[in-house]
């Protein structure tokens, strides 16, 4: 296969030489079943980095260079993987930093792997013997593990420990894929958007541990607070959207408007608050039920009629028992102790929603859509 090594850079001048020399002279000739070769994606250095990798093609008849504006980390990527793919005919691509963060010994362990027919592989600083650098300082160590930590909980994904790491083995058939996607993901998001559309479409991932080593020369690029903070929005809210807890929140929404609106009207009756608000309840469990079924736990929904039906049973049957002790039942309390003055009986339906939220989805994702175990 075609393997080349892509290398954004922005004022990487003392640092580029020294990578190429070290893939060229200890790393490639150690790798004889892939033709390998080094694409430098430079962000128009004014340091002359450019200028430094055009001298280095002319000793190593295996090196390129693709040129173009300041836009970010995941701007160079693309722009230098759409180069690898339709100039240089790439089979697999390498996500590597120039300063020798990434240990380029470890390519070979890559190739392996991809070999063994994974599509991604992604080099893993947090478990399997990866570390990172000793002399980083307490905030950087913090920011960099705990925020992988964070992603990884979210995204519960078992098998990726770090999410955010650039040293990566990527096939041309997941770029092509996901290339469409990408365009939208700035900074660090990049890595952790790439990563995750490829899982979200069935690409098989697998990790590689390394030892960061910090840079030496040249000014290190920590991503700045905004960076963060925008990483952070977009795995929460790719959390909220394709995590069954978010579509149970949307779903739950749309009943809550549903019920909310027959309550409104019961409520002007002489019919206590908590009877009201069963009677309410019904048109939204009928909808939660149904949307719940297609859209939330979909993996799980009931195939056939019989299935269907025997569901919607036990979902009206679980779902009433929450609405009776836990909703209707604090209303009803609220109106014996406070009355029903407006806006009491609203005060308690939301307050009583809210904890009625916690048991349904434990039901619904434990009892009604129950993973079937594997075979």
């Amino acid at each position: 296969m075609n393997v080349v090594i892509v290398v954004p850079t922005y004022n990487e001048k003392g640092n580029i030489e020294r990578l190429i020399d070290i893939l060229e002279q200890e790393i490639f000739p150690k790798i004889t079943n892939h033709k390998m070769s080094i694409l430098v994606a430079d962000d128009s250095s004014p340091d002359g980095t450019g200028d430094i990798v055009r001298d280095l093609m002319k000793k190593y008849d295996n090196i390129d260079i693709n040129e173009g504006e300041k836009n970010g980390l995941g701007a160079a990527y693309i722009r230098g993987m759409t180069y690898a793919v339709e100039k240089m005919n790439a089979d697999v691509m390498f996500e590597m930093d120039a300063d020798l963060f990434h240990d380029p010994a470890k390519i070979p362990a890559f190739l392996e792997k991809i070999d063994e027919g994974f599509d991604f592989v992604v080099g893993t600083r947090y478990s399997q013997g990866g570390s990172i650098p000793e002399d980083w300082g307490v905030h950087r160590k913090i920011m960099s593990v705990y925020g992988n930590m964070f992603i990884r909980l979210l995204f519960g994904r078992k098998g990726i420990d770090d999410w955010t790491g650039g040293y990566r083995a990527i096939k041309k058939e997941v770029f092509l894929k996901e290339r469409a996607k990408l365009d939208k993901f700035t900074g660090y998001t990049f890595q952790v958007g790439f990563l995750y559309n490829a899982v979200l479409d069935g690409f098989k991932v697998t990790e590689v541990p390394f030892n960061a080593k910090d840079r030496t020369k040249g000014k290190s690029k920590i991503p700045g607070i905004e960076t963060i903070i925008r990483t952070l929005v977009f795995v929460i809210t790719v959390r909220l959207i394709h995590g069954s807890f978010g579509k149970f929140l949307i779903v739950g929404g749309i009943g809550f408007l549903l019920q909310l609106i027959v309550y409104r009207v019961l409520v002007g009756s002489t019919l206590p608050l908590g009877v009201s608000n069963q009677l309410s309840a019904q048109l939204a469990i009928f909808s939660n039920y149904n949307l719940n079924n297609l859209w939330t736990f979909k993996k799980e929904k009931s195939g056939t009629a019989g299935s269907y039906f025997k569901k919607m049973a036990a979902f009206f049957a679980t779902s009433n028992t929450g609405v009776f002790f836990i909703q209707s039942g604090l209303i009803q309390l609220g109106e014996i102790l406070f009355g029903r003055e407006f806006p009491l009986p609203y005060v308690y339906f939301v307050l009583a929603t809210g904890v009625l939220l916690i048991y349904n989805f434990t039901m619904y994702r434990f009892v009604i859509w129950r993973k079937k175990p594997h075979q």
